[in-house]
C-alpha cells in the first residue's frame, strides 16, 4: 500500500493497493496526486522511507523534474514518520480491518471505505476534533 498524507491536514490525497512494490506505481500516484491538487514546482515536499522505490534513480529523476523537494527517513529506522505511522495504526485498528485480504480486490475495497471514513468522517484528536477534510480544505 502506497499512501500520501498532507501531513499539517492528515489528509490522505492519494493511495493505492498494489501487489508488489514498484518505482512505476510510485511515480503515477504522485503524478495524479500533483495533478489532481494542481501542485506548483517547488511547492511540495514529499517525506518517505527508504524503500526501493521510493530511491529507484526514475522516481527521483521525476520528483526533481516536478520540482519536489524530497527527503527521507532515517536508514534502518522503520517509524520515523510520526503522522504516517499514526494513520496507519488507525488502519490497523478499525474494528472491521481483517486478518487477511481474500484477494486484491478485497483490500482495495476495504480500503476505499476506510480512506473515506478517516478523511471525511474521522473526528482527529491531533486535529482538535476537526476531521482531516476539513483542516485540509479551511472548512
Amino acid at each position: 500500500m502506497y499512501v500520501v498524507l498532507d501531513l499539517y491536514s492528515r489528509f490522505v490525497v492519494a493511495w493505492v493497493v498494489s501487489r508488489k512494490e514498484n518505482s512505476a506505481l510510485a511515480r503515477q500516484l504522485m503524478q495524479e496526486a500533483m495533478a489532481r491538487y494542481a501542485i506548483a514546482k517547488g511547492q511540495l515536499t514529499v517525506h518517505q522511507d527508504r524503500g526501493s522505490p521510493m530511491i529507484a534513480r526514475g522516481y527521483l529523476d521525476l520528483m526533481s523534474e516536478l520540482g519536489a523537494t524530497c527527503s527521507h527517513n532515517r536508514p534502518r529506522v522503520s517509524n520515523d514518520n510520526a503522522f504516517s505511522e499514526s494513520q496507519f495504526k488507525t488502519l490497523k485498528y478499525q474494528p472491521d480491518y481483517p486478518d487477511r485480504f481474500a484477494d486484491i480486490a478485497e483490500a482495495r475495497t476495504w480500503c476505499e471505505a476506510y480512506f473515506d471514513w478517516y478523511n471525511f468522517q474521522h473526528a482527529h484528536s491531533g486535529l482538535a476534533g476537526f476531521t482531516p477534510e476539513q483542516v485540509f480544505t479551511g472548512r
